[in-house]
């Protein structure tokens, strides 16, 4: 179960990315074409709907691939002064 758990998990591409892979993850998680994600955001994003900003949270909070730890709580262990072990 756990590992099922591990697998999924929203996680930031590390083959399938334009600028952080966020899409990309999102279409792994969701099973279904990244550009389709894209897409989506980018007509979210001429409703009203901030896009941008939301793409770059998911890219704080969101891991990369091959990575345990977020880029966010990277940079809160390194602003606490404890060691960015992955």
């Amino acid at each position: 179960m756990n590992e099922n758990y591990q697998s999924k998990r929203f996680r930031r591409s590390g083959t399938d990315r334009y600028l952080a892979g966020v899409c990309g993850g999102i279409a792994e998680f969701l099973k279904v074409d990244s550009t389709l994600v894209r897409l989506v955001l980018v007509v979210l994003t001429f409703f009203g709907f901030s896009g941008v900003f939301v793409y770059i949270l998911a890219w704080l909070v969101m891991p990369a691939a091959n990575e345990q730890r977020s880029l966010l709580e990277q940079i809160i262990r390194n602003f606490q002064g404890k060691p960015s072990d992955n």
